[in-house]
């Protein structure tokens, strides 16, 4: 019988995901990006399995997390025939990260204020 490890989010590590959540990442990004913050590299397969996710939510994820510059991408060779893996690693340090939500979050502040402004700007 092949014996294989459990991972399970602490609540710490579920505490940062929510925030991560609460701040405008997608769920499936958040897990992602916690996961990845606490290992070097995973195959997408680790990823279904680390996060509880679906192989297609993962997959989505990652682009979403590419499109960022969140993730770097390696092509691993295959024991066997058929598709190559590919392995996934943060591309930038979390706190780099964390700085790019920020901004994120303050340009999308100031956009809706001068909505806001405009809008008073009809009465």
């Amino acid at each position: 019988m092949k014996q294989e490890n459990v991972v399970i989010f602490t609540d710490k590590e579920e505490e940062f995901v929510n925030l991560l959540i609460q701040a405008g990442i997608k769920r499936p990004a958040a897990q992602l990006l916690v996961f990845l913050s606490n290992t070097p590299e995973a195959t997408s397969r680790d990823l279904v399995r680390g996060t509880d996710l679906r192989q297609p939510e993962v997959s989505i994820a990652i682009k979403y997390m590419t499109e960022q510059g969140w993730v770097k991408t390696c092509e691993v060779g295959s024991e066997k025939k058929g598709r190559p893996m590919k392995s996934y690693s943060l591309a930038v340090p979390v706190k780099e990260i964390i700085a790019g939500i920020e901004k994120m979050n303050k340009d999308e502040a100031t956009r809706k204020l001068a909505l806001v402004g405009k809008m008073r700007d009809y009465f």
